[in-house]
């Protein structure tokens, strides 16, 4: 799985990045079909908002933002999203699976 950070109007530090890095690599624990993982962090006028995309293969890809004041917790909203969108996912793939039409 490929994981790409990008910033607009903020300087990401080194402890972020971990911290992200640390965050994302524990999304194929809830669904593993996951190509890549693209994560933009931004600054708007008093907020941080990140926005999550993860690009799924034979699929659409999942999109989770957060915006609040602190970016950690903006980070792990948006992580939380995620892990539920994913989660979501894979029980209604594996519910089509398991009962089929008429």
């Amino acid at each position: 799985m490929q994981i790409n950070i990008s910033s607009k109007h903020v300087d990401i530090t080194s402890s972020i990045e971990e911290y992200v890095l640390k965050k994302a690599e524990r999304l194929p624990r809830y669904f593993d079909r996951i190509e890549a993982v693209d994560i933009v962090i931004d600054k708007t006028h008093d907020d941080h908002e990140v926005e999550i995309i993860c690009n799924i293969e034979h699929s659409d890809p999942i999109i989770a933002r957060a915006e609040l004041q602190d970016m950690y917790a903006c980070i792990d909203l948006s992580m939380d999203r995620a892990v539920r969108q994913l989660t979501d996912h894979k029980s209604r793939l594996r519910d089509r699976k398991h009962n089929p039409g008429n």
